[in-house]
């Protein structure tokens, strides 16, 4: 929940590295939350019946999704950083289906152990801290 939480208070922040850890929880979470989010607008739009509508009634959904879109493309590029690409690189998902086995690869990647041009290692970082 730590690192979900980390990703939203770093909204427009696309500098910088993000551990596999933080990014696959924040994806993680993101998940369950939108679950929970759709759960709501069936439950809304099952019970309140609301008239004249021909379609389901959404609310929840569209909200959560637009206040997480900027924060989850920001917590993507910082993981590319972090395993020695550009933020750019999100863009390969508009190759329609290798450009998304090719991005998780990307995303999958460990980080880089050394200070890259987006700043030094979290890893690294971390572990000097303890010291």
């Amino acid at each position: 929940m730590h690192s979900y939480l980390k990703a939203l208070n770093q909204y427009f922040d696309f500098t910088g590295r993000a551990r596999r850890s933080e990014y696959w929880y924040f994806v993680l979470f993101n998940f369950i939350f939108s679950i929970i989010a759709l759960a709501l607008d069936g439950f809304y739009g099952y019970f309140l019946e609301i008239p004249d509508w021909e379609t389901n009634w959404e609310f929840f959904s569209p909200l959560y999704a637009l206040l997480t879109f900027i924060p989850g493309l920001a917590v993507t590029a910082r993981r590319l950083h972090d395993a020695g690409y550009s933020g750019w690189w999100y863009l390969i998902l508009l190759l329609p289906i290798l450009g998304a086995i090719w991005l998780l690869v990307l995303l999958f990647q460990d980080s880089e152990r050394m200070e890259n041009k987006w700043g030094p290692s979290p890893k690294t970082s971390k572990w000097r801290s303890r010291l």
